[in-house]
């Protein structure tokens, strides 16, 4: 009799017989009582059943999933019944797999160790695993469960896995678009066609759910660009005859372009004056049409709202087309919403990150009137914090209808990474590196991050800690620690530099934020050559110089309001005073803006940034000064340009550099799933001033005037899984003799 058959053996001929039994008897039970088999069967001594209701007792018996057979058998006045028992898992194991390891497949299966083996369950057990391979891109894997029967009744439940080929997504296309192409619609999708990293990149295979969530960021992408009517019809997604690849077709309905026409606030209640809340509006007509700039106008009329103390004010924004001229006019209406309270909210899922720390998203806390709107944007801060595979977050009802539960529901994933490797730089050369962090420390929200670096000639150790919510506000408070030790590195002397500095960042506007900080600097000049440059020589001879600062940093940032748009901007503005063995004020800023041309294939970068060290109360050293390397300036070793002693070349820095920086990124004429895109750049600019000459004539120091350089090169850029790589092969236009050109420069980091 084979191990799922369930034989149900009644003497014949039973025909239309009756049954009347003074007895029944179980047999072959050892775990299940017999009083359980007895009830089950529903069969009692005296009683007088049909042969079809003994059959129906003995299905019924069979059914319940505790026996591997049953059989019942008349025998005169008593009815035998014996049974078989299901068999205990004693061990669970998986051969063959090699892609998934046994402890994620243990997790999968609902099958357990010392308890009742059930075929139906092993069953679905197999499936699940099969389940996961075909999320892998693995859908040709086979799982066969087996049993290896012991003694005492005892089996080993065994998964035997072949787990084929990866089955890739071969090729996406587009059917449909005009305003943009297919490589850039490609570049929107999480799944990725299968590149020349197939073996790495596991985006290029095929996954259900992630085509859902790609045809709504694809309907998202064009409606964001003004194309209010678009939508994704269907996504057809084909086998390959070789059943080895996939193909998958979005076809999609752009319609027209809208922008925004007349941007007007009406109000159904008293206190709401129109006005007043059309000064916080940032949409304006002309503007290209995008759902996320009403989003943003309803926020900010709603956080207007309780500022003024309207707590259930509800914005209804009501459009209305005009088709000929492709405008879309927006009236926000102000109307009395619903008197919805949140009566408390429930987190589940969370074994490692604090409540408090989810809570932290959240600006409604319990008691405070429902906003759907401001639920939506929290669940969106708790994802985005990284900590979770995922977050849900829905309301239902409370206790009563005024109040509503908010049940907050995640799947904590790892936030912490432990990196041993190499790394590569033009500006320090190899060096050895170590580095852990950790972005959700001891479950508190915290970031830990530590880095060793040990290379020939520059040596770095770097500690920072973040706590984003400082005293439950939204402040983040940050402690860095640096120390930094050079060899030799392209000089005649050691320097050793130290940093403390504790700072706290907080927003002062939408897209603004304000660091304030202090700073404790110490450096030093040590081991300088006997050929070494004067000036040099007079820093070191003055020993270690230790400087307190305090200083703030300004940014302003257009991604922070979460627009994916083709134009953005940022601008950055920092000063530090600086008292103790020495005063001065240092002062970088940075400013940069980027968009997208050509239906957005190809990126425009413009970025112009500089500094400027004043000292009131002593000198600038050669530790202090600006340095322009590659990240800087292109086209030049670090050092390679600026002020330098005539007789050693050594160079000084300066106390003022400016460096304007032109580049395009545009796609090259390969696969976009190679991750290869390349670009032109064009820099401008010097380093200038070395201050306090120490005595030294100045026809001795070159350069110490503003001198500019220009370069001109083109990149290679290239999306891997270490990270993006920057190729630059460049050439100096504007050069002067003792400079030191760089043609080639390349960032690499490996981790392993």
């Amino acid at each position: 009799m084979s191990v799922l058959a369930a034989a149900l053996l009644v003497a014949p001929p039973l025909g239309a017989q009756s049954f009347s039994f003074g007895a029944v008897r179980v047999e072959g039970n050892q775990r299940i009582e017999e009083s359980t088999i007895l009830a089950r069967l529903g069969i009692s001594r005296g009683q007088t059943v049909t042969a079809g209701e003994l059959n129906a007792a003995a299905q019924q018996l069979r059914a319940s999933g505790l026996f591997e057979t049953v059989e019942v058998i008349p025998q005169g006045s008593t009815l035998l019944v014996r049974v078989v028992e299901w068999p205990t898992i004693n061990r669970i194991s998986f051969e063959g797999n090699s892609a998934i390891r046994d402890e994620a497949l243990s997790a999968l299966v609902g099958s357990v160790e010392r308890r009742v083996f059930s075929p139906t369950q092993a069953e679905q057990d197999a499936e699940a695993i099969a389940r996961a391979y075909a999320e892998r891109g693995r859908i040709n894997a086979v799982v066969v469960p087996a049993i290896i029967r012991h003694p005492d009744n005892r089996v080993d439940l065994v998964f035997q896995i072949a787990e084929g080929g990866i089955t890739e997504v071969e090729r996406i296309s587009f059917v449909g678009n005009r305003a943009f192409g297919d490589r850039r619609l490609r570049g929107v999708l999480e799944t990725r066609q299968a590149g020349l990293l197939r073996q790495i990149i596991r985006a290029d295979t095929f996954v259900a759910d992630r085509i859902a969530f790609d045809r709504q960021a694809l309907t998202d992408f064009y409606r964001s660009r003004g194309h209010a009517d678009a939508r994704v019809t269907s996504v057809d997604v084909n086998l390959t005859r070789e059943r080895d690849a996939y193909l998958i077709t979005f076809t999609v309905e752009e319609g027209q372009q809208f922008r925004f026409g007349e941007v007007t606030v009406t109000s159904a209640i008293p206190e709401a004056d129109p006005a007043l809340f059309r000064q916080v509006v940032r949409t304006r007509p002309g503007q290209v049409y995008s759902p996320l700039l009403i989003e943003n106008d309803i926020a900010r009329i709603e956080n207007l709202a309780i500022r003024q103390g309207i707590p259930f004010l509800r914005v209804e924004p009501r459009i209305t087309r005009d088709d000929r001229n492709l405008l879309l006019a927006v009236e926000y209406a102000l109307v009395p919403g619903a008197r919805i309270f949140v009566e408390r909210i429930d987190i589940e899922g969370n074994r490692t990150t604090l409540d408090r720390v989810i809570r932290s998203q959240f600006r409604t806390v319990e008691g405070d009137p429902f906003n759907p709107r401001e639920i939506r944007e929290s669940a969106n801060r708790i994802r985005a914090l990284g900590y979770f595979v995922d977050a849900e977050v829905e309301a239902r009802q409370g206790s009563g209808p005024d109040q509503v539960i908010i049940d907050v529901n995640v799947e904590e994933q790892p936030t912490g990474s432990l990196s041993f490797g190499a790394n590569y730089s033009t500006d320090y050369g190899p060096a050895l590196l170590a580095s852990l962090s950790e972005r959700n420390f001891l479950g508190r929200g915290q970031d830990l991050a530590f880095e060793l670096q040990w290379g020939r000639d520059n040596q770095l150790f770097s500690f920072d800690f973040t706590e984003p919510q400082f005293l439950g506000r939204d402040v983040a408070a940050s402690i860095d620690l640096l120390y930094r030790t050079t060899q030799r590195a392209s000089a005649l002397y050691d320097t050793d530099v130290f940093r403390f500095s504790p700072s706290l960042t907080f927003p002062v506007s939408e897209r603004g934020r304000l660091e304030l900080l202090y700073a404790l600097d110490y450096s030093d000049i040590t081991n300088v050559d006997d050929e070494a440059s004067d000036i040099i020589k007079a820093e070191a001879a003055e020993g270690g110089v230790l400087t307190n600062a305090l200083g703030y940093t300004y940014s302003f940032d257009t991604r922070r309001d979460n627009l994916e748009t083709p134009t953005r901007f940022f601008f950055r503005f920092g000063q530090e005073f600086g008292f103790g063995d020495s005063s001065f004020i240092r002062t970088r800023a940075l400013a940069s803006a980027e968009t997208r041309i050509l239906a957005e294939e190809v990126t425009l970068r413009a970025t112009l940034e500089g500094g400027l060290l004043d000292y009131s109360e002593g000198a600038s050293r050669v530790t202090d000064r600006f340095f322009l390397g590659s990240r800087v300036m292109r086209g030049f070793e670090r050092g390679g340009i600026g002020p330098r002693d005539a007789d050693t070349d050594d160079a000084l820095g300066g106390n003022a550099f400016a460096v304007l920086r032109l580049e395009a990124e545009f796609p090259l004429f390969l696969p976009e799933e190679y991750g290869f895109s390349g670009g032109a750049f064009i820099d401008y600019g010097s380093v200038w001033d070395v201050g306090d000459l120490r005595g030294v004539p100045e026809d001795r120091v070159l350069y110490n005037d503003f001198t500019p350089r220009t370069v001109a090169g083109l990149s290679l850029f290239w999306t891997t899984p270490i990270g993006p790589l920057r190729f630059n092969f460049s050439r100096p236009i504007d050069v002067e003799e003792f400079d030191r050109p760089n043609n080639f420069d390349i960032t690499v980091s490996t981790r392993f």
